[in-house]
């Protein structure tokens, strides 16, 4: 994935365009775009702030700040992704963390490198 499309999709959803970052992000793995609702299932912690369920394929996040998380939105897309390239799989926490660094790394580098050129 290049840097200016993991730039895109952390601007993206950083400025509440969540569904065109996930159409993105879903193109460009080739796998179908989840939904996303706000509000948590029933028996999840409200500590947390995001979940993915594969049945249903649906990213739901806590309320409509989360929705304008990158971290967030990206850990449960990876969770999409694992779980939409092979259904037992649904991927671990730690790597689902590392998918989300890695694209909001290089947002933040692209960002200052913009900054250092203004």
């Amino acid at each position: 994935m290049k840097p200016e499309f993991k730039m895109s999709i952390v601007w993206l959803i950083l400025n509440g365009k969540v569904e065109k970052a996930l159409e993105l992000l879903a193109g460009h793995y080739g796998v179908d775009v989840p939904e996303i609702k706000v509000g948590l299932p029933k028996g999840r912690k409200r500590k947390a702030l995001g979940c993915y369920n594969a049945k249903k394929r649906t990213i739901f996040v806590l309320n409509s700040d989360a929705l304008k998380e990158p971290f967030i939105i990206l850990h449960e897309f990876y969770h999409h992704l694992r779980t939409d390239l092979d259904a037992k799989h649904k991927g671990t926490e730690k790597y689902a963390d590392k998918f989300a660094r890695d694209i909001i790394q290089a947002y933040t580098s692209m960002e200052a490198k913009i900054s250092r050129n203004s």
